[in-house]
C-alpha cells in the first residue's frame, strides 16, 4: 500500500470507531426509555457470541490423534467453569486462552 491508501485506511477507521461510539448518544439519548429490543440484545448476545467463539476454537480439532484435543477440552472446560463461577465472560475467556496457549506452547509441542 503507498502512504497515501495507508492515512485513507487509518482515517476511515478513526471515522468508523469514533461514528460507532457516537452513534449510540444520537440513537439513545439520556432520558429517553431503551427500547426492550435492546436491552434483550443485551442479555442474549453474549451467550450468543461465547457459542460462536467455541464453535469456531473447536471447528478443527482432530480428536481422533494426539493429543485428541486435550489442550482444547481443558481449556474449553476452564472457560465454562470460570464462567460458572465469575459470570464474567472477559475473565473466563482470557485465562481460557492463556492456558490453552501454555498447554500447547509448553506441553504438547
Amino acid at each position: 500500500m503507498t502512504l497515501s491508501q495507508q492515512l485513507i485506511t487509518v482515517c476511515m477507521v478513526v471515522l468508523a470507531t469514533v461514528a460507532t461510539r457516537f452513534l449510540v448518544f444520537i440513537f439513545f439519548p439520556a432520558g429517553r426509555q431503551v427500547p426492550p429490543f435492546i436491552h434483550y440484545l443485551g442479555k442474549v448476545l453474549p451467550t450468543a457470541i461465547m457459542g460462536l467463539l467455541i464453535v469456531y476454537a473447536l471447528r478443527t480439532t482432530d480428536f481422533t490423534a494426539a493429543p485428541y484435543g486435550f489442550p482444547e477440552i481443558l481449556s474449553f472446560l476452564t472457560v465454562l467453569a470460570l464462567h460458572l463461577w465469575r459470570r464474567n465472560f472477559l475473565l473466563s475467556i482470557t485465562l481460557g486462552t492463556l492456558l490453552y496457549m501454555a498447554l500447547v506452547q509448553g506441553f504438547f509441542v
